[in-house]
């Protein structure tokens, strides 16, 4: 017998309603989700709420020079030719064209698991739309740029966190929901239930 004619027993149904099921699922491919194109809208509204301040800031601010807002937050305009806390900033050019393929490669990959999400995967969908959208705003810094427009300057004191924008602060939301997903809530609903 031939291996992809075999199909699985599944308790309570009979062989041919799984494998039509199956069939159902495999002829929709990797589009079967719906809710991922609202959460690809998210990100899309993300994408232009962070270029948007992104103009403002570069209109409004002068670079490196702080404007208090509060005492913890200053708007601080800067470019970070880097990655995350200006890694490899002062590398001589060639990190722009390296992050801007592992952004790209990175979109893509999440925009796939996206489509291939259950519908009761919410919280994970969510999460990636987050991303997705953060990453794509520091994307189009990067080709348009060279560099990514960071703006908000949070400090205690003399200690000040790296800037940052909105693009970055949807990334930080999205893996922390990621990170709750998969240790408290994926977790919970794999665990057998006793009797």
């Amino acid at each position: 017998m031939d291996v992809a004619s075999k199909t699985l027993q599944v308790p309570g149904k009979s062989a041919d309603s799984h494998s039509m099921n199956i069939q159902s699922q495999d002829s929709q491919g990797i589009f079967h989700n719906k809710m991922a194109f609202a959460w690809l809208l998210v990100a899309a509204v993300i994408v232009v709420l962070d270029l948007w301040t992104k103009d403002i800031a570069t209109q409004s601010l002068t670079l490196y020079r702080p404007v208090e807002l509060t005492s913890w937050l200053n708007m601080t305009l800067a470019h970070n030719y880097g990655a995350a806390f200006s890694f490899l900033s002062d590398a001589g050019g060639w990190q722009r064209w390296l992050f801007t393929g592992l952004a790209s490669v990175v979109t893509l990959v999440l925009i796939v698991w996206l489509f291939r999400l259950s519908a009761r995967e919410k919280l994970t969908a969510a999460a990636l739309g987050l991303i997705i959208g953060g990453a794509v705003g520091n994307l189009v810094d990067r080709v348009m740029h060279g560099y990514v427009v960071d703006f908000i300057d949070v400090y205690y004191r003399d200690w000040h966190w790296p800037a940052f924008n909105v693009a970055d602060s949807a990334i930080t939301c999205g893996v922390i929901l990621l990170l709750i997903d998969g240790l408290f809530l994926s977790g919970a609903a794999k665990a057998p239930v006793e009797d």
